[in-house]
């Protein structure tokens, strides 16, 4: 019954929660929630709600980029926020949340990876971004996107040794500054009409989904999801309010 009505709510030009087509949830960004972590983050959109963490640890750059660091993004759909999501190694949808992620913050450059770059060929530091999923009433990907990004502006770097041993004890001054924000909106097709941020209930009866990051109106990183898909025009439509929004979603991170 629900999947009915929300179709036909959506057919008659509105929303089960009263909101307009091009119109997100109310979203709320702490910062600095975690004592322990480097940087960390709790996003809210309405009632989904996801927390960031990032972890910094000393590594050895890749062989074909020996004067960069890296990132690595995670994410773990947490049991106690969706009676959907179960214990056990990351599926599908996890993965595909991650990913996003990483791909919205690595081809935007957000992070600059020279650095993160201690000691040419020898010495970088690799920034771990765990996702944790505490309530999931839709559009996890938005939330996940905004808290990483809220985790990583600021995120302070541990105080090293004179052998580059670090010291996870002990946080030093520096601190990473975002390039730019890289922000991602995911739009939702349902019978020829496009939503953004779609709720849960809406998230089930979506004919595509596509999720789309822009840093300074240009864009960064698409990723397309459910069985159909979507017209040009209907592209064309969704990357002009993926622009438009990332102007007033990016106000929310405060660039230090």
């Amino acid at each position: 019954m629900d999947h009915e009505y929300v179709i036909s709510l959506i057919e008659n030009n509105s929303r089960i929660d009263g909101r307009n087509f091009n119109e997100c949830r109310k979203i709320i960004i702490e910062t600095n929630i975690s004592k322990n972590a480097n940087g960390s983050a709790r996003c809210k959109f309405g009632d989904t709600e996801v927390v960031v963490g990032v972890k910094m640890d000393v590594g050895e750059p890749y062989p074909d980029s020996p004067d960069e660091g890296s990132i690595v993004v995670g994410a773990e759909l947490l049991p106690l926020s969706s009676p959907e999501f179960e214990l056990g190694p990351p599926g599908t949808q996890a993965t595909e949340l991650a990913r996003i992620v990483d791909r919205g913050i690595r081809e935007s450059k957000a992070v600059d990876f020279k650095k993160l770059c201690i000691k040419e060929g020898e010495k970088c530091w690799i920034l771990f971004i765990d996702i944790y999923t505490i309530n999931d009433d839709g559009n996890l990907i938005d939330a996940a996107a905004l808290a990483a990004l809220a985790a990583l502006n600021g995120a302070r770097f541990n105080k090293l040794d004179k052998d580059y041993e670090i010291n996870y004890n002990e946080h030093s001054n520096e601190k990473i500054k975002l390039e730019l924000l890289p922000v991602t909106c995911t739009f939702g097709k349902i019978n020829g009409k496009i939503i953004i941020d779609p709720n849960s209930k809406e998230e089930k009866v979506l004919d595509a989904r596509l999720s789309i990051s822009t840093g300074n109106g240009k864009i960064y990183a698409m990723q397309k999801g459910g069985d159909k898909g979507f017209t040009l025009d209907e592209i064309n439509h969704i990357i002009d309010m993926a622009i438009e929004k990332e102007k007033e979603l990016k106000r929310l991170i405060k660039l230090v």
